[in-house]
Formats: C-alpha cells, sequence, structure tokens
C-alpha cells in the first residue's frame, strides 16, 4: 500500500525550502507530505516538542546549531524521524552516516534522488515498526470513465463547488460527487470545517492569516503544507481553526 511520511523540512533558505517542498509534491510511493518547516535548529526541535514526524530533511550550514548537531539531538527521542540530509557540502557525507542518516543529498536534488531517499526512509521506519499510517482507506474518484482510488491520507482538503466537490491533493485535482456534510460527519476527526464549503486537513494546517478584500473588508484564510493556494476561514470557525493551529 501506498505510505505518506510526515516531513519536516529544516533549511535555513527559504528559496531552498520551497524547492524540497515541490521536489517532495512530486514523489510517489513513498509519497511525503510537508508538515513543518524550520529556519534552523532551535526551530525545528520546537516543532517536533509538539508533533512527531516519519521524515526530516536537514541541511548542515545553519546559523547556530548545525544539521549535523541537530541530527544528534533527533537520536535521542523517543521516536527519531529518519534521517536526510540536503546540502550543497558533500565533505560531510561520512559523518552523516555515522548519525545514522538514510541518505545525503548534494544540492540541486534531483526528484529521483529524493525518490530513492523517501524509500530508503520508509524501509527504516518499517524495520523499527514505525511506519507511518497504512494509507489504506481510499477514496473511489470516478473520473473520465475510469475508477481512481485516491488515499485519504494524501488529501489536503474538500471544497463544495456547486453540484460537485473538488478533492485536492498535493500532486493533483479531482471531482468527486457526494456532500460535504457527508465526509464531514465521516471523517471528522481528521478534517476540519473552515467554511460552510470547504473541510481541510488538520495534520496539513500550517498557519491562519488576515487579508482585506476589497468588495468584503477584513477576513482570514488558511494556510496548508503542500499547497501554495489559500482557503477562506469564516468568521464562525475561526476559533476552532486557530484552536487546531495551537494542537498541532
Amino acid at each position: 500500500m501506498n505510505q505518506t511520511l510526515r516531513a519536516l523540512i529544516v533549511d535555513d533558505e527559504a528559496l531552498a525550502r520551497s524547492r524540497l517542498r515541490t521536489l517532495l509534491g512530486d514523489c510517489k510511493l513513498p509519497a511525503a507530505l510537508v508538515e513543518g518547516e524550520a529556519a534552523n535548529a532551535a526551530q525545528a526541535v520546537e516543532l517536533l516538542r509538539r508533533q512527531a514526524y516519519d521524515l526530516a530533511l536537514l541541511d548542515i550550514h545553519m546559523p547556530g546549531a548545525d544539521g549535523l548537531t541537530l541530527a544528534q539531538t533527533l537520536r535521542t527521542l523517543p521516536h527519531p524521524p529518519a534521517l536526510v540530509f540536503v546540502t550543497a557540502h558533500a565533505e560531510h557525507a561520512v559523518q552523516a552516516f555515522e548519525l545514522e542518516a538514510v541518505d545525503y543529498l548534494t544540492k540541486p536534488v534531483r526528484l529521483e534522488r529524493l525518490q530513492q531517499a523517501l524509500q530508503k526512509a520508509e524501509r527504516l521506519l518499517r524495520s523499527r515498526g514505525d511506519a507511518p499510517p497504512d494509507a489504506s482507506e481510499v477514496l473511489l474518484i470516478q473520473e473520465r470513465g475510469r475508477t481512481e482510488r485516491v488515499p485519504l491520507a494524501e488529501v489536503l482538503y474538500f471544497k463544495a463547488e456547486l453540484k460537485y466537490i473538488t478533492v485536492r491533493t498535493t500532486a493533483k485535482t479531482h471531482i468527486l460527487d457526494g456532500a460535504l456534510s457527508e465526509l464531514e460527519e465521516k471523517y471528522g476527526d481528521r478534517f476540519l470545517r473552515i467554511h460552510r464549503n470547504a473541510l481541510v486537513a488538520r495534520r496539513a494546517v500550517r498557519a491562519i492569516e488576515k487579508y482585506e478584500d476589497p468588495e468584503e473588508g477584513e477576513g482570514w484564510a488558511v494556510r496548508l503544507s503542500g499547497v501554495e493556494e489559500m482557503l477562506t476561514v469564516s468568521r464562525r470557525q475561526l476559533a476552532a481553526v486557530r484552536e487546531a493551529i495551537a494542537a498541532n
């Protein structure tokens, strides 16, 4: 079965994080969902205190503690993430593997090498019994005369659009027949209502941001891991969304 690895990216360069996030979105078997980003080791440790990750992709040269030092800290966790170093410097590979990294990638990263690193990470997690949840629960979506199986673990949001529902994953958009209320009733433990027309994956919620609409005035929108698109949050759901972000 297809697995989705919960990934943490640690790199002090925003552009490097963005490129890696995009590449991860193109990976399959296993797939990876970026659930956290940090610009330094201190931010990474704070994120790891709040939730568990299957995979940590670490730069080495960063302000403050470097990636090698951070890796030593991660090894002390009860369930440490699999480590993949992503760096412009090839000379630290020996130290990285001494820290039991599953792979060492040099920038610019190629998609094929990144996919191989994810496969190594998944094998490690399985070997120690920390494999991510089996994505056996799927949505059966009829598209262009065929049935497609979309793992629920890959879905970032459901959005009602006229007579159908848009199902968004990191890699693709699908169209589903049905009612948003039925999806909320069935998957309410994993998806959060943010508006009368939208449910978002709780695990994917990154931030809530204020914006100014020329017609409707001040409003709020939620930012999700894995997509650039932001979704409007209704005033009624604002408190629930803030609680979900705090819980993450």
